[in-house]
C-alpha cells in the first residue's frame, strides 16, 4: 500500500519556512550550475558560429592562430588559382586575404586598457561572411583611413562609435560604420582596408586567406593537392573547425572552474536538504508510527520521504533554471587566450543545459533525502507512537 502523494504535499505546505529555505538553497546551486554551462555554451557558440560551412581558411603551416600566421603574396596568387573556389560574376575567385593584428584600446566603463582584434579585409570579405551586415553608417572607402566597428566593440570601447576616431598604427582612423555579425566573434573586431592596415602596422603579408568552396565535398581533394605542392607552406582547415579549436581551451577552463564552485555549493544545498528531512522525521515520529500501524510497510515510508525531498529539489531546480534563463539578455566579455583580445558574447541556454540542470537538482534530492528516508522507514512502531 503506497502513501498518497497528497500527504507529502500537505506536509511540505505545513513546513513552509524550512521547505522554502531548502528550495532557495537548491535553486541557488542550480542557478550557478546553469549559469556556468550557459557561459561556456555562449563562448563556444560565439566562436563556432563565426565559421561558415562552405568556407575554408589557409594559415601558415604550423600556426594555430591568425596572429602567428603569415602568407606571402606569391603563395596567395597560387591559392587564388585553386579550381575549388566559387567564381564571382567578374570571374575572380571568392577568396579574401586578411591581415589580423591586435591593438590596445580603453573601455568606456572604466577606461581600463584591453586588446581588440583589428582585421584588414577586402570587399570579398563581406561577401564571404553572410552574417555580417552594416547596421549603421556605411562601408569604409578603399585606400582611406576609414574603419567599421563590430557592435560589441562600438558599445564597450572608447573611440569606436560611429563618427568617433581611434589611433592605431601611428595613424588616426575614423569610424564610418557599425556592423552586426549575428553574435559571432566578428562583433568584437574592427575592420578596415587590408592594404592600409598593412602599411600602418608594417605587416607586408596576409595573416590568413579565406575561401568559399563551390563544393564543400571537395575539401579532402583540395587539401591533398595543397600538401603535395612544394611551392606552398600552408595548412588548410574548414572554417568551422578552425573556430571550434579556438574555443576549446577557454571553454574547458570555464566549465571546470564553474563546476568546481557548483560542487562546493551543492554540498551546502544537500546538507540543508538532509537537515530539513531529519527535522521532519523527528517532528513526525507519531505520524510515522501511525502509518506503520495502519499497515504501511517500511519501503512505503522510505519512498514517501524520498518523494518529499525530490519534490523540494525539483521545485528548486525549476526556480534556479527560471532565473538563470534571464541571463540570455546579458552580454559579457572575456579575453580569448588564443588571440589575447577581448571577446563579447552572451549566455546561451539550450535544451541540453536545461535538462542537465533539472537532472542535477533531482540527483541532489535523492542524495540529500536518502539517509533521512531510511531513518524514517526503520523507526520502530512502538517508539514512534510513544514520541511526544
Amino acid at each position: 500500500m503506497k502513501v498518497p502523494v497528497i500527504y507529502n504535499l500537505r506536509s511540505l505546505i505545513t513546513r513552509r519556512l524550512t521547505t522554502g529555505l531548502t528550495v532557495l538553497g537548491v535553486g541557488l546551486v542550480v542557478f550557478v550550475f546553469t549559469a556556468v554551462l550557459m557561459l561556456a555554451e555562449g563562448f563556444y557558440r560565439t566562436l563556432v558560429t563565426t565559421g561558415e560551412a562552405s568556407n575554408v581558411i589557409f594559415l601558415r603551416k604550423g600556426s594555430n592562430a591568425e596572429l602567428t600566421s603569415g602568407i606571402s603574396r606569391g603563395q596567395t596568387n597560387i591559392l587564388r588559382s585553386l579550381p575549388q573556389a566559387v567564381q564571382m560574376e567578374d570571374g575572380k575567385p571568392l577568396i579574401a586575404g586578411e591581415l589580423v593584428v591586435i591593438n590596445n584600446l580603453t573601455k568606456r566603463a572604466d577606461n581600463q586598457p584591453s586588446n581588440v582584434v583589428v582585421r584588414g579585409v577586402s570587399a570579398e570579405s563581406l561577401t564571404l561572411r553572410n552574417k555580417v551586415n552594416i547596421v549603421e553608417g556605411r562601408r569604409w572607402r578603399p585606400g582611406t583611413s576609414e574603419i567599421i566597428a563590430g557592435r560589441g566593440v562600438a558599445q564597450k570601447f572608447n573611440g569606436c562609435g560611429i563618427g568617433e576616431s581611434v589611433e592605431m598604427g601611428m595613424r588616426e582612423w575614423t569610424v564610418v560604420g557599425i556592423f552586426d555579425a549575428g553574435g559571432t566573434s566578428f562583433d568584437s573586431e574592427i575592420w578596415g582596408d587590408a592594404d592600409q592596415f598593412m602599411d600602418a602596422f608594417r605587416r607586408p603579408v596576409y595573416s590568413s586567406l579565406t575561401m568559399k568552396m563551390a563544393d564543400a565535398g571537395q575539401f579532402d581533394e583540395m587539401k591533398e593537392s595543397i600538401e603535395n605542392d612544394p611551392r606552398l607552406t600552408v595548412d588548410v582547415k574548414r572554417e568551422i573547425q578552425f573556430y571550434e579549436e579556438q574555443s576549446q581551451n577557454l571553454g574547458l577552463f570555464i566549465k571546470i572552474l564553474g563546476l568546481t564552485v557548483t560542487i562546493i555549493f551543492s554540498f551546502g544545498a544537500m546538507t540543508g536538504a538532509v537537515i530539513t528531512m531529519y527535522s521532519a522525521v523527528a517532528n513526525r515520529a507519531r505520524e510515522i508510527g501511525t502509518l506503520r500501524a495502519l499497515g504501511f510497510r517500511r519501503r512505503n515510508i522510505l519512498t514517501s520521504f524520498l518523494i518529499e525531498c525530490i519534490l523540494i529539489s525539483v521545485v528548486g531546480g525549476f526556480v534556479g533554471l527560471f532565473f538563470a534563463s534571464f541571463l540570455q539578455f546579458v552580454d559579457v566579455s572575456t579575453t580569448n587566450w588564443v588571440t589575447f583580445s577581448e571577446v563579447v558574447f552572451g549566455f546561451q541556454l539550450s535544451t541540453g543545459i536545461a535538462t542537465g540542470a533539472l537532472a542535477f537538482s533531482l540527483i541532489m534530492g535523492v542524495i540529500g533525502g536518502f539517509a533521512p528516508a531510511v531513518r524514517a522507514s526503520r523507526m520502530p512502531v512502538v517508539n514512534a507512537l510513544r514520541a511526544s
